[in-house]
């Protein structure tokens, strides 16, 4: 599926004989026989673990806010808060689900998986990857998914 399996590993870090990782620009402008390697993979590296440590702080600061429950006596306002809180706890829910995607994403670029379709095993794609970092299929493949999905209903 790829060459970079035994050389991903070392994409921690930047590229050789840089100090920085490269823009969403400069990945776009690589060409295609660059694809998914060790500067690449560690711009996504970087990407998600970003992503990573932003939803576990989120998680943090819904934690705390769901710990200040103050007591009101009026039903309306009892109301409002318990509403307040179930929006939060939905959207704690999707955050959720988002950070082991990400994390499932973190482990498919450890071995060397990341940036190809599971599906037909073909490349992604850069752009597709940067709109949506936790993707696993082509846009093709997902499409033909959902498809599937509108037709039999999962």
């Amino acid at each position: 599926m790829t060459s970079n399996t035994a050389t991903s590993n070392s994409a921690a870090a930047p590229a050789p004989g840089t100090d920085r990782l490269p823009t969403e620009a400069e990945l776009l402008a690589m060409p295609e026989s660059d694809y998914m390697n060790d500067v690449q993979m560690a711009f996504f590296r970087n990407r998600l673990r970003e992503l990573e440590q932003s939803l576990v702080q989120n998680a943090d600061q819904t934690t705390e806010y769901l710990r200040e429950t103050q007591f009101v006596p009026d039903p309306a306002d009892r109301a409002t808060i318990e509403e307040e809180h179930a929006l939060e706890l939905r959207t704690r829910d999707r955050e959720r689900k988002l950070l082991k995607k990400v994390q499932q994403a973190l482990s498919r670029i450890d071995t060397g998986e990341y940036g190809w379709c599971e599906e037909t095993g073909e490349p992604i794609g850069i752009p597709r990857l940067l709109a949506r970092p936790t993707a696993t299929l082509s846009l093709e493949a997902q499409q033909r998914r959902e498809m599937r999905q509108k037709l039999y209903g999962d």
